[in-house]
């Protein structure tokens, strides 16, 4: 075909902007879902303090202390990964710029590089996840001794598209980030990318918006109307 630009190429300051955004941001939505797992813990646990627990000033802090953490964490990362001697090759075998396949590229031991990442993900991931964690083993506590059906289903129902997007984004991002080396796989790593990049931020508004009373009547009525024709 003529005319078709399929030049795949990239500077690598493009490169490093595009690896410094992207592990910034990734980190960002790490620790945001574990503060939407703790807004829901006060809002189910302790619903007459609410308003004092999540109060403007610790709402501001949490924002702030979160991009914060966030971008000087990706800097770090960002830094050391474009100071690394690379002799192998120029071409990286991934649809976009991130530390892994770089690290393939070197032609200098990146252990402190990895041993680097692996800490940051830890940190970030897991102490997000265990935040995550614990606030839903005191909600899913809680709600277990409300008394009524309708209010455990709808105090649960505030927590699965939470729960949803959790799991699908955790799931991914461990399995990048805190895998062995021996188990690294160029093409998994590649498929797996597009889910917490691309498939899992898309998905993001469908599932939140699962619990709007009008989108879930639309979907009733569409699923009626194709009953209907069957």
């Amino acid at each position: 075909m003529t005319g078709v630009n399929l030049n795949k190429s990239i500077s690598l300051l493009g490169c490093a902007l595009q690896m410094y955004f992207s592990l910034a941001l990734g980190s960002t939505e790490c620790i945001i879902l574990s503060v939407m797992a703790y807004d829901r813990f006060a809002a189910i646990c302790r619903p007459l303090q609410y308003n004092t627990i999540m109060n403007k000033t610790l709402c501001a802090g949490l924002a702030a202390g979160t991009w914060g953490i966030s971008f000087i964490n990706s800097a770090l990362h960002v830094t050391l990964t474009f100071q690394l001697p690379y002799c192998k090759s120029h071409h990286v075998n991934h649809f976009f710029c991130e530390m892994p396949p770089f690290f393939r590229l070197s032609c200098k031991d990146t252990f402190f590089n990895e041993i680097l990442m692996y800490v940051g993900a830890g940190i970030i991931v897991m102490c997000s996840f265990c935040l995550t964690l614990i606030s839903y083993v005191y909600i899913i506590s809680t709600i277990l001794k409300i008394r009524s059906s309708q209010g455990r289903q709808k105090a649960f129902s505030t927590c699965v598209s939470h729960l949803t997007v959790v799991s699908l984004y955790y799931g991914t991002i461990m399995f990048v980030y805190l895998r062995p080396r021996s188990t690294y796989s160029a093409e998994i790593d590649k498929t797996v990318s597009i889910l917490y990049t691309a498939v899992t931020p898309m998905l993001n508004p469908i599932i939140y918006s699962m619990r709007n009373k009008e989108v879930k009547n639309t979907i009733t009525r569409e699923h009626a109307k194709d009953l209907r024709l069957i």
